[in-house]
C-alpha cells in the first residue's frame, strides 16, 4: 500500500537520544542555577563587606557571573547536542542492525525466495527471538509451498493419464469403426469413473485442508460400523475378516469427513493385506479427554523408514501409484491425514512386528450425546 514518506526508525531514535541528552544537560544547568547561583548576591564587594560586617568574601556579582556562565553553558549544550546526535546515530544503528537483517530476509521472501534464513547470532533477546520465529515461519512456509507444488504436479499427472487414455480410445473408435463398441464404451466408462473419483478425492482433500465444515457430536463407534458394513463385500471377495470392537466413543467434528476417514483406513487395510486369510480390526475407545480409533491389519512387513511416505499424496512407500483400472487414486492416507489435521487430532502409523500396519488416531472427546442420526449411542 502507498504510504507517505517519513523519518526512519534510526533517525527517530537518534533524535530521541540527542533530545534526551540535551534535556538532561538543561536540567543539570538548571540545578546549578537553583542551588548555586541564587546564593550569589547581586552587589559589589563593598556592599558585601557592609552587609557582613568585617568579614571579607571574595566574590563577584551575579550579573558578572552570568555574563561568564551563559556562553559556557551554551557551548556545553551545543556540544551535548552534537555528541547526542552522533552517538545516537551510532547506537541506533547497532541496536537496529538485527531488525535490518530481518527486514532483508522478509523482502527476499516477498520476492519469492523462501530458502533464505536470518540466523541471527548472539545471546537470546527480543530481536533474536523475533529472528528465530521468523526463520521457523520461513521453514514451514517453504515446506508447505514445496508440498503444494509437488501435489499440483502429481495431481496434474494423475488427471492427465485418464484423459489421455480416453483420447486414445476415442481415436481407436473413430479409426476402426468395426471394432467392438461395447468393449470401448466399457473401458471409457472405467477410465471416466476413475477420473471422477480422483477429482472428488482432490476436492475432499482441499475441503479438509481448509477446515470449512460444520462440527457436531459424532460417535466413532457407529462410524466404524458403517464403514465396515460398506466394505464387507469387498473384504469377503479378498477373503479378509473385518472385526469391529470397542465402545461408544464420542468426538466433535464432521460426520461425513470422519466416515470418509475411517472408510479410507479400512479400504487401505484391506488392499494392503496378505493374499488370503488376512484380518482387519477396527477398535474405538475413550481415553481421558480423547477419542481413539485404531485400525490394525495383517500384511507384508513395512520398513519404518517408509512410514512417513505413506501419507504423501500419490505415494505408496517410495513408489508412484500407477493409474490402472484396479489401482486407487493414491490419496487415501493423504485424505486421512488432512481430515485428522482439520479436526485437531493426531495420526500415528506403526508397523506390526508380524507384518501389516497399526494406525492410531486420537481426536478430542465430546460429551455423551445422541448420534448424528438421532439414535442413542448405546448399542
Amino acid at each position: 500500500m502507498n504510504r507517505r514518506s517519513g523519518l526512519s526508525a534510526r533517525l527517530k531514535l537518534t533524535i530521541s537520544y540527542a533530545g534526551f541528552l540535551l534535556v538532561a544537560g538543561v536540567l543539570l544547568l538548571a540545578v546549578m542555577w537553583v542551588f548555586a547561583l541564587r546564593h550569589v548576591p547581586d552587589d559589589d564587594p563593598g556592599a558585601m563587606r557592609k552587609r557582613f560586617g568585617g568579614v571579607i568574601i571574595v566574590a563577584t556579582s551575579r550579573s558578572e557571573l552570568l555574563r561568564g556562565f551563559v556562553p559556557a553553558a551554551a557551548a556545553a549544550l551545543a556540544f551535548l547536542l552534537v555528541f547526542g546526535l552522533l552517538g545516537g546515530w551510532i547506537l541506533a544503528g547497532r541496536m537496529l542492525a538485527p531488525l535490518t537483517r530481518i527486514t532483508d530476509a522478509a523482502r527476499m521472501a516477498a520476492n519469492g525466495s523462501l530458502s533464505h534464513r536470518v540466523r541471527l547470532p548472539g545471546p537470546e533477546d527480543e530481536f533474536r527471538e523475533l529472528a528465530d520465529v521468523f526463520d521457523t515461519m520461513l521453514e514451514q512456509l517453504e515446506s508447505h509451498v514445496a508440498e503444494q507444488q509437488r501435489f499440483a504436479a502429481n495431481a496434474s499427472h494423475e488427471l492427465r493419464t485418464p484423459l489421455a487414455i480416453s483420447q486414445t480410445l476415442l481415436d481407436i473408435a473413430r479409426n476402426d469403426p468395426a471394432r467392438d463398441q461395447g468393449e470401448l464404451i466399457e473401458r471409457l466408462r472405467t477410465v471416466n469413473t476413475r477420473a471422477i473419483d480422483l477429482t472428488e478425492a482432490l476436492l475432499l482433500l482441499s475441503r479438509a485442508d481448509r477446515g470449512s465444515f460444520a462440527r457436531e457430536p459424532v460417535d466413532l463407534s457407529l462410524i466404524a460400523e458403517e464403514a465396515a458394513e460398506t466394505l464387507l463385500p469387498y473384504a469377503e471377495r479378498r477373503k479378509i475378516t473385518l472385526d469391529v470392537t470397542g465402545e461408544t466413543t464420542s468426538t466433535f467434528g464432521s460426520a461425513a469427513l470422519l466416515l470418509r476417514m475411517v472408510t479410507n483406513l479400512v479400504q487401505n487395510a484391506i488392499v494392503h493385506n496378505i493374499p488370503t486369510g488376512g484380518t482387519v480390526t477396527i477398535h474405538t475407545e475413550s481415553q481421558h479427554d480423547a477419542s481413539v480409533l485404531r485400525v490394525e491389519n495383517t500384511g507384508p512387513p513395512l520398513p519404518p523408514e517408509l512410514l512417513p511416505t505413506l501419507t504423501e499424496p500419490f505415494q505408496r512407500g517410495t513408489q508412484r501409484i500407477r493409474t490402472d483400472e484396479h489401482a486407487g487414486v493414491g490419496l487415501g492416507l493423504a485424505i486421512v491425514r488432512s481430515i485428522v489435521r482439520a479436526h485437531d487430532g493426531t495420526l500415528d502409523l506403526t508397523p506390526r512386528p508380524a507384518g501389516g500396519l497399526l494406525v492410531t488416531i486420537r481426536l478430542s472427546g465430546a460429551p455423551e450425546a445422541s448420534s448424528p442420526n438421532g439414535a442413542s449411542p448405546d448399542r
